[in-house]
C-alpha cells in the first residue's frame, strides 16, 4: 500500500473532499467542508483534514476557462492553495479541474440524487473532487508531471497574466492582473492597462502605474467584475492592496502606483 492522497474542490461558499483508496487506484468522494468567511481558518481546516485522513499528497483543482485561459476565479483559488501548501508539509499539487462539476452534476441525476439545491451542491462538491483526484490518479499512472505549488511558484509567478476585459458598448481592454484581494469580506480584482509596445520603448515620465481595481460580484457559476462606484471604499481598497503589495517581492513597485 502507498500514502493515500487526498483532493479538494475549493469553492468560495464549500470545498469538496476526495480520497483514494489504500492503492491509489480510484477516487471516493469523502465530504463538504463549509467556509467559514475568515481565508486563514478556512486554510488551516483543509490542512487538518489532509492530516486527519493520513495521506501524502494533497491535489487542488485549478478552476481555467474552457479554453484554458485564466480567470478571476483562478486567482483566488490559486491564493488558497499557495496558503496551504505554507501551511502544511505534504506536496500540495494543481490539477485542471475544467468540467469536474458538470460531469458531477450529471452523474448525481444519472444516480437519483436529491434534486434539493442545498444537498445536490454538498454531493457535487466532493463528487467533483473526485472527478479531480481521478484525472491526478490517471495522469500519474502515464508518468506525466504536475505542478507543485511549493517548488514551482517562484516560475510561475515569472508569467505574464493578461486578461481582456468588454464594456456595455463591446469595446475590449487588455489588462495586467496584479493581484486578487479579499477586503472586509469581499473579493476584488487588481489590474493594470496592458503596456503597449511603444510606451515601453519610452522613458519613464516619474507618473506611477495605474491600478484599476473592480469588485468580484456573483456567485461562482455566475461571476463578473462591478466597478467601485464609492470613492472612499476604493480608497481603501487600494490601501490594502498596497499593503500587501509591500509585503511581496516587489515592495520597491509598491511607492510608485496610482489606484483608481
Amino acid at each position: 500500500m502507498q500514502p493515500r492522497i487526498v483532493a479538494f474542490d475549493i469553492g468560495d461558499k464549500r470545498i469538496g473532499v476526495a480520497i483514494s483508496d489504500p492503492f491509489n487506484e480510484y477516487a471516493m468522494p469523502l465530504d463538504t467542508y463549509f467556509r467559514t468567511g475568515n481565508f486563514r481558518d478556512d486554510v488551516a481546516a483543509v490542512a487538518a483534514i489532509a492530516e486527519r485522513e493520513q495521506v501524502g499528497t494533497v491535489v487542488c483543482g485549478l478552476p481555467l476557462n474552457a479554453d484554458g485561459t485564466r480567470s478571476v476565479q483562478t486567482d483566488k483559488t490559486e491564493r488558497f492553495i499557495r496558503a496551504l501548501a505554507e501551511r502544511t508539509a505534504l506536496p500540495v499539487l494543481s490539477e485542471d479541474e475544467r468540467y469536474t462539476t458538470r460531469e458531477a452534476q450529471g452523474d448525481l441525476l444519472k444516480m437519483g440524487i436529491s434534486r434539493r439545491k442545498d444537498k445536490q451542491k454538498k454531493n457535487v462538491d466532493s463528487l467533483a473532487a473526485a472527478y479531480i483526484l481521478e484525472t491526478y490518479l490517471q495522469k500519474i499512472k502515464k508518468g506525466e508531471d504536475h505542478m507543485n505549488m511549493k517548488e514551482d511558484r517562484n516560475d510561475y509567478e515569472e508569467d505574464g497574466n493578461i486578461v481582456e476585459l468588454v464594456d456595455e458598448e463591446g469595446n475590449k481592454e487588455r489588462f495586467e492582473h496584479l493581484a486578487t484581494i479579499e477586503y472586509k469580506g469581499e473579493w476584488y480584482a487588481c489590474l493594470t492597462p496592458e503596456a503597449q509596445p511603444e510606451e515601453l520603448d519610452e522613458e519613464e515620465d516619474g507618473e506611477g502605474e495605474e491600478v484599476v481595481i473592480f469588485r468580484i460580484a456573483g456567485d461562482e457559476d455566475d461571476e463578473h467584475l462591478e466597478t467601485v462606484e464609492d470613492e472612499a471604499l476604493l480608497d481603501e481598497v487600494f490601501a490594502e492592496f498596497c499593503n500587501q503589495y509591500e509585503d511581496s517581492e516587489d515592495a520597491d513597485e509598491a511607492a510608485s502606483l496610482d489606484g483608481e
